[in-house]
């Protein structure tokens, strides 16, 4: 039987063998860092299930901690409140809202923030601690704070960090904040998704310091940025290679809304196949088109309803060929997606990492290509 430091060394093997570490503080802060005691149960998916439904993997079980060792994200609370121990039998459903990411994710971004020795990093949402964890052994304690919005996430948190001998600061508060102290930072890491960047990360972070972020939105499309603080209040950046994403952070979620009514509009052909909204830049730039929107449907019959005003647009095959899209409401979604996609489309369509990002005191927009070249506002 495997033990927990064979699996470890394997994991940490693997990432170096696919190039996900290659920088040697970080690849021993893997070898390091227990997994085990940031993942003493955690959900499985029911392979299957329809909505899906999760089965509670608990410590000591048959295939805990292989699960633990494997590079895959492990749920570890549902709906905000259930938690795997909570469940005394069977399956359970609901939305995932913290977890403990794949490693290798975890440990691709740390290399990617580029902290070293000395930098002062602010982590936004701690989780299970793990990722804190890692920061922890290879930064030091004294310069790692990390904020986790749900205290019983970030009680669960400190007592795993503490029996892996770590004691960073750790806050419970709104890691959209900030630091409630205020100070000084060299780096930001966010672990969960933002629809823009939070005002009080431009002013905390210090002139060329760096904040990494996953941008999302009501429509769960996500694009990974790196910025870099040019001023108080203000930064750029670029998107870069590949595909992340996290869990939007709670207090930039969707507001409650009532059910889904199908109302009439007008009809007119669509200029775009719909379904290419299912491609993960696709989906991003229509995002980007219509940041209030929620996006519902799949392949050829799309639906937008905006969160704000009610709009809705809806695509559906033309049996003569094509497809037609009905609107209504004050806000023309698919006009805004049509418009937007004629850009992406002219530049070949190319992935997230053509595009970058520029905030300032005034706004915050997203641009393909260069700065001057087309581009979309934040939701701020």
């Amino acid at each position: 039987m495997s033990t927990a430091t064979q699996l470890r060394a394997s994991l940490v093997n693997g990432l170096t063998e696919d190039g996900t570490l290659t920088e040697p503080g970080w690849s021993s802060a893997a070898r390091a860092v227990p997994r085990e005691l940031f993942t003493r149960s955690y959900f499985l998916p029911v392979a299957g299930s329809g909505p899906t439904s999760y089965r509670p993997v608990r410590e000591g079980e048959p295939g805990w901690l292989e699960g633990v060792y494997s590079d895959e994200t492990l749920i570890t609370q549902l709906d905000g409140r259930i938690r795997p121990d909570d469940v005394a039998e069977g399956t359970v459903s609901g939305s995932p809202s913290s977890s403990s990411t794949l490693p290798s994710l975890v440990l691709r971004m740390w290399h990617q923030l580029g902290a070293e020795a000395g930098h002062r990093v602010l982590e936004v949402g701690t989780g299970t601690g793990y990722s804190t964890a890692l920061g922890a052994h290879r930064l030091g304690d004294s310069d790692l704070t990390s904020i986790e919005y749900d205290p019983v996430v970030g009680g669960a948190a400190a007592a795993a960090l503490k029996a892996a001998g770590f004691a960073p600061r750790l806050i419970i508060g709104d890691g959209l904040r900030g630091d409630p102290d205020g100070g000084q930072y060299d780096r930001l890491i966010a672990t969960c998704a933002v629809r823009y960047i939070p005002l009080p990360w431009l002013h905390q972070v210090k002139p060329g310091g760096r904040i990494l972020v996953t941008l999302s939105g009501w429509s769960y499309a996500h694009a990974l940025a790196l910025l870099e603080v040019t001023g108080p209040g203000e930064a750029t950046g670029r998107f870069l290679p590949g595909y992340t994403s996290f869990m939007i952070a709670r207090p930039h979620d969707r507001p409650p809304r009532p059910a889904l009514a199908m109302l009439p509009g007008e009809e007119r052909p669509s200029r775009i196949d719909p379904a290419k909204l299912e491609d993960w830049t696709g989906g991003w730039v229509a995002q980007l088109a219509a940041p209030s929107a929620e996006r519902l449907g799949a392949g050829a019959e799309q639906i937008l309803w905006d969160v704000s005003t009610g709009s809705q647009a809806r695509t559906a095959p033309n049996p003569d060929g094509g497809w037609t899209v009905v609107q209504r409401g004050p806000v023309r979604l698919w006009d805004r997606v049509e418009r937007a996609f004629q850009h992406w489309q002219a530049a070949a369509e190319p992935h997230q990492e053509r595009f970058g990002i520029t905030a300032s005191p005034v706004g915050q927009r997203v641009w393909l290509g260069t700065e001057d070249g087309p581009s979309w506002h934040l939701p701020i």
